[in-house]
């Protein structure tokens, strides 16, 4: 699922989101698709595969960035 739009995506914008793409997720750390990637395939972002699609859980993210609401 991509939901891209023409509105930067926030923290406040994935709270209500079980998971976010790896794009996405490049997007809110402000750093390029192929480094998203990267870091995922090296296991430096929590993620899960649910067949070839590589997804972010927005829970264990927030808790990986040190969100209050998750430590």
């Amino acid at each position: 699922m991509n939901n891209y739009s023409s509105e930067p995506i926030s923290l406040d914008s994935i709270k209500s989101r079980l998971t976010i793409s790896v794009e996405e997720t490049a997007q809110l750390l402000g750093i390029g698709r192929t480094a998203a990637y990267e870091a995922a395939r090296r296991g430096e972002l929590p993620t899960r595969r649910i067949g070839k699609r590589i997804v972010i859980p927005v829970a264990l993210l927030l808790k990986w960035l040190g969100h209050p609401t998750y430590n």
